[in-house]
């Protein structure tokens, strides 16, 4: 069944890639969806299988991989609580993008491709987060960067799109340098890439009062640096992360998420609303074992979740691009999950990953409806009075809005998905105890209104008040096809009821029996016992920001609509701050790109062109040409110029023997 569930993607791919032209668009489309279909129900099957039963930690076989001295590295799938958490989440999404992408891409005549590249990125990630080793889970890794890549720029003729695939997969390298860094860091230490070989050692090591173990003899030198076991741990944490941050776009290397939205919707949908996005929150949760023996990483790891958070939400109160205000929500959603994970929230982490994978899918492919109605347009203020038109697609944008900003009342089992998990984790990191943890508890209360409002202020802009298209597109504006809209039924369930069903398992009384050993806390990690038990105020904070942001909306969008206009020239210079994401995009601008081009064209003309073509081997090769063409033109092919020649050459050598014998 495993074999199946990460094999059966990759066969779609290679139906779709190889043989899409000779069987068509149809043919491709059906056969894709329909083995996702079936990956994505064996998944549920596992899912229900391994974490609901008493079966612990297994493994796979698939081949063996690499031998090479003490490395020994086989390709096996790793299925535990963890593996089938995430096979639910990629298939499910995956299946159901796919069936979308049926109708929203009926128009494009690049449709095998298209399948084809959502197959493969699929089976990438199922690769990841089915790895047993960190070599495996390092190619799914660069797997899904390379599908990413192929279907950020699929309207490859399309500039935007062009730059927008280079920015993704070069800002992923930044971070990838860092995860294959510390996957080497991980095999100084412990000698192996296999999980379980790591697990077992770090459960032998206890860190020392005040630090990460500062005691100890030196076992790894970085950066000139003699690091003990504590400090090499702690590297290598944060070098792994550094490869978290770089695929969950976290603050600094957040800025290719937002570009990434020129892809298609349905890419929007599955690489940056459930799947690829989190794969850095995955990879911590799954070495748990490493870092929950770091402080230091946890906390450098909390405070860059919490700034995230809050930085996207900012940025997203301002944005006017229908997808991009999604996208940097997700950016700040998966903030709250860097911080559960600081905390040692781990399942928490997992929960909202769970939770938010059904509601953000639902409003990237909701907005794609909206997108599909009003003849692709995506800027929200040529939209409005869309409510009575596209009735179904706006109900469902309404239940990924609830569920986004964490409707429920506290204390009760009444609420969405949203308000179970991220309820969770901001009550998590009050009781935490590293250093950031009363700062960030602060900023993801604040991000909690921030959220609430540019989530209603894009229903309200879409959907209410009056038209802003012109006439023409009003009058074509159309409800999208039963193919489209069944996905966001079926998400919309999961956005309702994701919570309310799955909350016990995830972070309450049926912990011990559902995760097994798939996470790992030290025994003074109290913070899935603590959280229970924080003071009322505390609990209601979250609800009292997401009803403060819808009030603060309400009123600006359709009780007052001309104040928001009035407050940007008011307040020209922080609008133009956060209209241009706090200039992240200028400063790297001015610190590399620039920097790099001038680089670049000095290596170009002073280097290549001076040096090489004008005195190195092609300046040399040149003058020899010089010197052949200017003989060639002596062989002319006339006989008296060759008698002219020899006669020259005899008066030459009469001279010289004149002058030669007057000496």
């Amino acid at each position: 069944m495993y074999h199946l569930i990460v094999f059966l993607p990759l066969i779609g791919f290679l139906i779709a890639g190889l043989f899409g032209r000779s069987i068509g668009a149809k043919a491709s489309e059906y056969v894709t969806s329909g083995l996702l279909v079936v990956a994505a129900l064996l998944s549920w099957v596992a899912f229900f299988t391994v974490a609901f039963g008493s079966g612990e930690t297994f493994t796979v076989p698939v081949l063996h991989f690499i031998s090479s001295g003490s490395l020994q590295v086989d390709w096996a799938l790793r299925i535990d609580t963890l593996t089938v958490v995430m096979l639910v989440v990629v298939n499910s999404v995956s299946a159901l993008v796919h069936i979308y992408s049926i109708g929203y891409m009926h128009h494009d005549p690049h449709r095998p491709r298209f399948f084809a590249y959502l197959s493969l990125f699929t089976f990438a990630m199922l690769m990841l987060v089915t790895s047993d080793n960190l070599v495996q889970m390092f190619f799914g890794w660069e797997g899904v960067g390379l599908a990413s890549y192929l279907l950020i720029g699929f309207w490859y003729k399309k500039p935007s799109a062009s730059a927008a695939a280079m920015k993704a997969f070069i800002v992923n390298r930044v971070g990838d340098f860092g995860f294959i860094l510390g996957i080497f860091g991980v095999f100084v230490l412990f000698g192996s890439v296999n999980f379980d070989t790591i697990f077992a050692s770090a459960a032998n090591y206890v860190p020392v009062e005040g630090g990460e173990g500062t005691a100890g003899e030196p076992v790894l030198t970085f950066l000139g640096y003699t690091l003990t076991m504590g400090g090499a741990l702690t590297v290598t944490c944060l070098l792994l992360f550094l490869g978290a941050m770089g695929k969950s776009a976290q603050v600094p290397l957040h800025t290719w998420l937002p570009d990434a939205m020129e892809g298609p919707t349905p890419v929007s949908a599955l690489i940056h609303a459930a799947t690829m996005v989190t794969a850095g929150v995955f990879m911590v949760a799954r070495l748990s074992p490493i870092f929950e023996l770091s402080h230091t990483a946890l906390t450098v790891v909390t405070a860059v979740g919490a700034f995230t958070a809050f930085f996207a939400a900012t940025v997203g109160l301002v944005q006017n691009d229908i997808k991009r205000v999604i996208a940097y929500s997700t950016c700040s959603q998966l903030g709250y999950m860097f911080v559960a994970l600081g905390t040692g929230f781990y399942s928490a982490a997992i929960f909202h990953l769970f939770t938010h994978a059904f509601f953000k899918a639902l409003l990237f492919l909701g907005a794609g409806s909206v997108i599909h109605a009003v003849s692709d347009e995506q800027d929200m203020r040529k939209m409005g009075g869309l409510r009575k038109l596209i009735p179904q697609t706006y109900w469902m944008m309404i239940i990924g809005t609830i569920a986004l900003t964490g409707v429920g009342i506290p204390g009760t089992i009444i609420g969405t998905a949203g308000f179970f998990s991220k309820d969770a984790i901001i009550e998590g990191i009050f009781v935490g105890e590293n250093a950031v943890a009363a700062v960030a508890f602060v900023l993801l209360v604040v991000a909690a209104a921030m959220t609430s409002f540019y989530s209603w202020r894009l229903i309200f802009m879409t959907f209410h008040g009056k038209p802003r298209a012109s006439a023409d597109v009003m009058h074509h504006v159309h409800e999208s096809p039963l193919v489209m809209l069944v996905p966001l039924f079926i998400l919309a369930a999961g956005a309702l009821f994701a919570g309310i069903v799955f909350h016990d398992f995830f972070i309450g009384h049926e912990y011990d029996h559902f995760w097994k050993t798939a996470l790992f806390t030290l025994p003074e990690n109290h913070v899935l016992h603590d959280f229970h038990e924080v003071p009322l105020w505390v609990k209601f904070s979250p609800l009292f920001a997401m009803l403060f942001g819808l009030a603060l909306a309400w009123k600006f969008y359709i009780r007052s609509p001309e104040v928001p206009k009035e407050l940007a020239a008011q307040h020209r210079g922080l609008y133009a701050f956060l209209l241009n994401k706090w200039y992240f995009d200028e400063v790297y601008d001015f610190l590399f790109v620039r920097p790099a081009k001038r680089l670049g064209h000095f290596l170009w003309k002073k280097g290549d062109g001076m040096v090489i073509d004008g005195l190195g081997p092609d300046g040399i090769s040149a003058r020899v040409v010089d010197v052949t063409n200017r003989m060639v033109k002596l062989q002319s092919g006339y006989l008296y110029h060759y008698a002219f020649a020899m006669l020259i050459g005899v008066a030459a050598l009469v001279t010289w023997m004149m002058l030669g014998g007057s000496f």
